[in-house]
C-alpha cells in the first residue's frame, strides 16, 4: 500500500522544513510513505525548501488559487501517483506528525474511509474564548448538515482513502474543510474522528484574517454546500417559511372580510399575495434544483467509474509534478 502525505503551501518557507522533518518516514501497513507539496502560487522560497528537503512530489499552481483549490489539486495529484491513502496536513506544523498512525487506524481496520483529527480545542492556549466558542458552534452546525459525528469540522489533519478521494469535489477556493465534510456525509462516505495533539502556535492563521470574515465565509460555505446536495429541502424550507405568514395574512383578511370589516385590511392581501407568490416560485425552483442535482450526481458517478477504470488518469492540466523516486525524501531540519 502506498501512503502520500500532502501539504498545501502558500509562502511557507519559514515552517515547511520543520513540518517535513516531523513527519514519519515509514508506517506499519504501508510499503512506502511519500511526501507531496502543493505550491499555491507562492512568491517566496517554498519550492526551494521543498526541493532541498527532498520531497517526492511537488505540485506547482501557476497562481495563488486558494486553499480549497490547492487541496483538491493535491488529491488529484496523489490519485495520479497511485496513492492508496492520502494524509492532508498543514505546512505550519500545527499538527503532531506522530499522530498520523492514529489517523490511519480506522482506515487500516476498515472502519472508515475519511478520518478527521480532532484537536483539543478547549485546551489550546492561543485560541481566544470567542474562537473556541465559534469552533464548537461551527462543528455542531456542520454535524447537523453533514449527518456525521465529526467533533472538529475545521481541522485540516485528515486521512482519506483512494476511493473516498475520488468522490470528493471542492467548489470553494476559500477552504475545503467544511465543504468536504458535508459532501462526505451526503454521499455516504463513512467519516469518523480521532483525537490528535497540536504543537504550539508558529504564526497567526492566514485563513482567519478576522473572526467576522471567517464566520461569514464559513456560513456561506455551509449554506452553499447544503444547497448543492440537498436542494429540495433547502429551497422548500425557505418556501414554507414564506408561505406560512402569507397564508396567515390571507386568513386574517378573510376573517375581517367575513366580519364586515375588510375595507381597512387590503394591505394584508397585498403582502400575502407577495409572500405566497415568492413561496410558489421557490417551490418550483426546488423541483428544478433537485432535478439538476440528480443529473450532477449521475455525472459524479460516471466520473468516479471512469477513475476506477483508468486509475492513472490525471484530471488537472494545470498541475505540474516534480517527481523523485519514492522514499527519496531526506532528513530536513
Amino acid at each position: 500500500m502506498r501512503l502520500i502525505i500532502q501539504i498545501p503551501c502558500y509562502n511557507e518557507e519559514a515552517d515547511l522544513a520543520k513540518t517535513l522533518a516531523a513527519l514519519p518516514k515509514s508506517i506499519s501497513g504501508f510499503n512506502s510513505v511519500e511526501y507531496l507539496v502543493i505550491d499555491d502560487g507562492s512568491d517566496d522560497k517554498t519550492v526551494e525548501v521543498a526541493e532541498a528537503c527532498g520531497v517526492d512530489h511537488i505540485v506547482r499552481l501557476q497562481q495563488h488559487l486558494g486553499l480549497g483549490r490547492a487541496f483538491i489539486s493535491g488529491l488529484e495529484a496523489c490519485l495520479a501517483r497511485g496513492a492508496d491513502v492520502i494524509i492532508n496536513t498543514d505546512a505550519d506544523n500545527q499538527y503532531s506528525g506522530d499522530d498520523i498512525p492514529k489517523l490511519l487506524e480506522p482506515i487500516l481496520s476498515g472502519a472508515a474511509d475519511f478520518v478527521i483529527g480532532t484537536r483539543p480545542i478547549a485546551s489550546i492556549e492561543h485560541f481566544s474564548w470567542l474562537k473556541k466558542c465559534l469552533q464548537l458552534l461551527g462543528s455542531r452546525v456542520v454535524r447537523a448538515a453533514s449527518q456525521t459525528t465529526v467533533m472538529d469540522a475545521p481541522s485540516g489533519f485528515r486521512a482519506i482513502t483512494r476511493d473516498a478521494a475520488m468522490r470528493l469535489n471542492v467548489f470553494s477556493s476559500y477552504s475545503y474543510t467544511l465543504e468536504t465534510l458535508i459532501q462526505a456525509g451526503q454521499v455516504g462516505i463513512v467519516t469518523v474522528s480521532v483525537p490528535v495533539r497540536v504543537n504550539g502556535e508558529k504564526r497567526p492563521s492566514r485563513l482567519v484574517k478576522s473572526i467576522f470574515s471567517y464566520v461569514f465565509n464559513s456560513a456561506v460555505t455551509i449554506v452553499r454546500t447544503y444547497a448543492i446536495y440537498k436542494p429540495l429541502s433547502f429551497f422548500l424550507g425557505i418556501a414554507v417559511l414564506l408561505f406560512l405568514p402569507g397564508l396567515a395574512l390571507s386568513l386574517r383578511f378573510l376573517y375581517y372580510f367575513l366580519s364586515g370589516d375588510g375595507d381597512g385590511h387590503v394591505q394584508s392581501v397585498i403582502l400575502s399575495v407577495f409572500l405566497m407568490g415568492i413561496a410558489f416560485n421557490l417551490a418550483m425552483m426546488a423541483i428544478l434544483a433537485e432535478l439538476i442535482s440528480v443529473n450532477r450526481q449521475l455525472l459524479e458517478k460516471f466520473g468516479y467509474r471512469q477513475q476506477l477504470a483508468n486509475p492513472n488518469i490525471s484530471k488537472d492540466s494545470e498541475v505540474s509534478l516534480a517527481r523523485r523516486e519514492p522514499g527519496s525524501a531526506k532528513e530536513c531540519t
